[in-house]
């Protein structure tokens, strides 16, 4: 590593260290303050930047299906006579898992049964056609965007990286915009910088969170109490598994709970699936699909102009998400690049766009119908408790199934090996931006940012400050924006670049 490499990242790594630390010292002296001024903030961009999410969230799954079917379709990431390193199967559990897998067990009952009782499209709250709206709206939050995001920036970095050798950093998207110059200058710091915050901040809180999950699943099951100390114990055990598996590679530990992942992930919707309401499983599934197509333009550029029910929902849902997976696509589309060496543009496109976003489809229309069913056709009450509590949607409707018991138990599992492929692959992200992008990071690394994630993970929890950080990081979205993209310009520009000089 040169002494300019090796300045600018002893600079990153000490600089993005001392701003987390100095938010999370803001959040546990002054809570209050901190509080009334990350939601502020976040109020602020939501009201002013709103229209700034949408168009650009638009435009990435518009960019990527324009690459599917572009003349650089059969361009393969890295070099033309590169295959890929993974299994099909493999790829999407790891790629599923670190990008998604958490949040689906999360939302996956509770975000229809909210929407089911305040749906924001003007239907009675509680009616039948609530329902067929809230499992729409569900459909539309997890499908093509939050995976355009990640992809527009996973495709050009492992464009770089196994073509032209380029660190593993997102500064390096610049490259062919500003040059090398700038981007090893304070202007390759700054996205750097920006890049480990939003990774650490959004990677921490969703340990808290899970945490909280979980909590609650062990009290569902073993009425274990809900107590500060038994978050902690949670924290460290995640902590120890998450780290120990990012240690081992990707290979022998990321890439081996990912593929569980995946395998427990199919029993316990095959499960639901069959102990549920098959036919009106699969009655929603084709519905939704078919809601999710011919009302996709019409939400995705629907915005509250004139105030309303509406406006309250974009804010607290629409936009919270599509800020929430713009923050995450550093981390997430970096730890996709580096798994996709060898894959054509069209399939990669299909495997992160596509794929995905019908496997979250197939899992709200399991769990989300399956709650929805009980509400509707059986007149059993679980929104209520839904509503106030979400950690514990999923396991207030196990309750009303048979093995509700048996899959309570498995889905604690899940929950916890979903997080641990969300936290290892964060893991060994932050060590590649701390190593000048190195795509082999150090152990060492991998053991610090471990035990920093958890730490800040637990000051958090008791000081009351996850959500608050949660909405900290989201406020790093409109620069991200920019920065996905120029990255969307930087490839095409690449591309374009590559193909005139014959090295395509």
């Amino acid at each position: 590593m040169s002494d300019n490499k090796s300045s600018k990242f002893n600079s990153v790594y000490l600089t993005s260290i001392f701003i987390t630390f100095a938010v999370v010292a803001w959040g546990l002296f002054a809570p209050e303050n901190f509080g009334n001024f990350a939601n502020a903030l976040f109020g602020g961009l939501t009201k002013y930047f709103g229209w700034g999410y949408l168009l650009t969230m638009n435009s990435f799954v518009l960019f990527c299906i324009i690459m599917a079917f572009s003349r650089f379709r059969n361009v393969r990431l890295g070099k033309p006579e590169d295959r890929p390193e993974h299994s099909n199967i493999s790829w999407f559990a790891m790629l599923f898992s670190a990008g998604m897998g958490v949040g689906l067990v999360f939302y996956g009952a509770a975000e229809p049964m909210i929407h089911f009782g305040n749906t924001p499209f003007g239907a009675e709250p509680g009616s039948i056609q609530a329902a067929r709206d809230a499992m729409q709206i569900s459909f539309f939050h997890w499908g093509l965007h939050p995976w355009a995001g990640y992809a527009v920036i996973a495709m050009p970095m492992a464009y770089y990286q196994f073509r032209r050798n380029s660190p593993g950093l997102i500064s390096s998207l610049f490259i062919p915009l500003v040059g090398q110059k700038a981007v090893d200058g304070f202007f390759g710091k700054l996205v750097d910088i920006l890049a480990i915050f939003a990774t650490l901040a959004g990677i921490t809180t969703s340990l808290g969170l899970g945490t909280l999950q979980l909590n609650s699943g062990l009290q569902e099951i073993l009425k274990v109490d809900k107590t500060t100390f038994v978050q902690i114990c949670i924290i460290i055990f995640l902590a120890i598994f998450y780290t120990g598996s990012a240690v081992l590679g990707i290979d022998k530990g990321i890439k081996w709970v990912a593929n569980f992942n995946l395998f427990l992930c199919l029993v316990l919707m095959a499960a639901l699936f069959f102990v549920g309401p098959s036919i009106s499983i699969v009655d929603s599934w084709v519905t939704g699909v078919g809601d999710f197509i011919s009302g996709f333009v019409k939400e995705s550029f629907s915005m509250a102009p004139y105030g309303g029910k509406y406006a309250d929902h974009l804010k607290n849902w629409t936009l919270y998400y599509w800020a929430w997976w713009i923050a995450w696509a550093p981390f997430v589309g970096s730890f996709v690049a580096r798994i996709s060496r060898g894959r054509t543009i069209a399939e990669f496109v299909a495997g992160v766009l596509i794929v995905p976003a019908l496997g979250s489809f197939t899992w709200f229309a399991i769990f989300g119908t399956s709650a929805l069913h009980l509400q509707l056709v059986k007149g059993i009450e679980i929104a209520a408790e839904v509503t106030k509590d979400i950690s514990v949607g999923i396991f207030v409707l196990y309750r009303h199934y048979p093995l509700g018991f048996v899959m309570s138990v498995l889905m604690l599992v899940l929950i916890t090996t979903f997080f641990v492929t969300s936290a290892n692959s964060a893991t060994f992200v932050l060590s590649m931006y701390s190593n000048y992008g190195d795509l082999k990071p150090s152990k060492s690394k991998m053991g610090v940012w471990g035990v920093l994630m958890a730490a800040l993970a637990i000051v958090l929890l008791m000081t009351g400050g996850l959500q608050n950080l949660l909405t900290i990081s989201l406020t790093a979205a409109p620069p991200f924006a920019i920065i996905m993209v120029c990255a969307c310009l930087s490839l095409w520009k690449s591309l374009n670049k590559d193909e005139r000089e014959g090295k395509l």
